[in-house]
């Protein structure tokens, strides 16, 4: 069984947080402390999501909640690279529709440094 990582880098003005693993029960504690430490200094911030296999409701609900929290701070919280199937609950919430979503990670970094 691969052991969790969590991972964060700044790239052109946007912080990265790379999660490597399951985002579980167990991990979710991990995701919740590291993006929590990542918004003491960034308003920018894109989670990318390309190596989750699998991801929880406790660990989507971690998501949320800093999701709220820096768009009332007034910075963007968006995804890259998830697969539907991690995601899923958020569509079928119909908060897809309000977290920013991006195939690539790319594309997600390009969207969190234009003005809003």
């Amino acid at each position: 069984m691969e052991e969790f990582q969590l991972s964060w880098r700044a790239r052109d003005g946007v912080c990265v947080v790379k999660p490597v693993g399951d985002l579980d029960i167990v991990t979710s504690r991990q995701l919740d402390d590291g993006l929590a430490q990542v918004r003491k200094t960034h308003k920018q911030i894109v989670l990318d999501l390309s190596a989750v296999d699998f991801m929880d409701t406790s660990s989507l609900a971690v998501i949320v909640g800093h999701w709220k929290s820096v768009e009332e701070a007034g910075g963007s919280l968006a995804l890259a690279g998830a697969r539907y199937q991690s995601t899923k609950s958020l569509w079928i919430t119909g908060l897809a529709d309000r977290i920013p979503l991006y195939k690539t990670l790319e594309l997600a970094i390009d969207a969190a440094r234009e003005p809003a």
